[in-house]
């Protein structure tokens, strides 16, 4: 079952090997699907569907949850483990995608592109009211600094930015760190230190509303908040009065806390971007990702190991993840 708009040629391989059912607006009834769902044994989805206790009690025959993404918030992991079923998930086709469009609205932010575009549009030629702000020489800090990151940073260095990183889960001799010839920094300093500061978290309970008022205001007052990992990160209420009130200069979220939002102050903001969670949707990266979650699932419902395992199920007979198994099946 795919219980989301999720296409391709993967999909259409995928269904040439097993008997696959696409109801992309399932999600939005969590009972419906509940009471279809003891027929599948893999399910397929991407954010929307909320895969809690309920519908994996209800799924008697499921051994597999393929989450076309990163982001595991709406997928209890924990309960499908007792279950015995398997998560995969897609942790890196996606990551150039969102590090791209971190830029894009890094430099977006910096050269006011938005409002000289509807400005222009409008009829006029207003060039001294859109001066704008070099990135060269001006200071990135990466909040999580795993793979999207990274590949942000490492962009961000060609742009002639210097870099710093907040991550507890890594070290100071970081290979890539090093790579990057990155400073690891408390989350404090790097606030203080960065001109454009730049959030690659997942939404937990110790990074939910992490980015607070408190925090905005260590930061400069010339600096730049970019968004593209989590909306429940930013506590948005705060992020309001700090764009208000000029503790901050900018900022642009592809995130947002409640998705779709109830619009409201923030989206009259002249120093705000906004953007509908697109960082991901690329053609390219979409294609990459479609194609390692039906790979994935296809290895399961076969009895193959998986490549992009995210829990080890009890009492299950899936195999596990084998670095000398086979190569991926190509499904095109």
């Amino acid at each position: 079952m795919i219980t989301e708009d999720i296409r391709g040629t993967a999909v259409d391989a995928l269904s040439q090997k097993f008997d696959v059912v696409r109801l992309p607006n399932l999600w939005k009834d969590s009972k419906e699907l509940a009471r279809q769902i003891n027929d599948f044994r893999g399910l397929i989805v991407r954010n929307q569907t909320t895969v809690d206790s309920v519908l994996l009690d209800a799924a008697q025959n499921l051994i597999v949850v393929g989450r076309a993404g990163v982001g595991l918030d709406n997928v209890d992991v924990e309960h499908a483990t007792r279950r015995g079923v398997l998560v995969t998930s897609t942790p890196d086709q996606n990551a150039i995608s969102v590090a791209e469009l971190a830029i894009c609205l890094m430099v977006s932010l910096a050269r006011k592109v938005p409002d000289a575009n509807q400005d222009t549009r409008a009829g006029n030629w207003n060039r001294q009211k859109f001066l704008g702000t070099e990135l060269y020489g001006k200071t990135l800090g990466i909040i999580g600094a795993g793979k999207i990151g990274y590949l942000t940073a490492q962009r961000a260095r060609a742009l002639g930015m210097k870099i710093v990183a907040y991550d507890p889960f890594i070290s100071r001799d970081n290979v890539l760190l090093g790579e990057l010839q990155a400073d690891l920094v408390s989350l404090d300093e790097l606030l203080s230190l960065a001109d454009v500061v730049s959030c690659h978290l997942p939404a937990t309970k110790e990074t939910v509303g992490l980015l607070d008022l408190s925090r905005f205001r260590k930061m400069k007052p010339t600096s730049f908040l970019v968004n593209t990992s989590r909306g429940e990160i930013v506590r948005e209420e705060d992020l309001l009065h700090a764009l208000k009130s000029s503790v901050i200069a900018g900022a642009a979220l592809d995130v947002r806390a409640s998705e779709p939002p109830i619009a409201g102050p923030l989206e009259g903001l002249p120093n705000l971007i906004l953007t509908p969670h697109i960082a991901a949707l690329t053609r390219e990266a979409q294609d990459r990702v479609t194609r390692a979650v039906c790979d994935d699932v296809a290895r399961v419902l076969e009895g193959r190991a998986v490549q992009n395992a995210v829990n080890k199920p009890l009492n299950s007979a899936v195999p596990a993840p084998r670095e000398s198994d086979s190569p991926p099946t190509v499904l095109a």
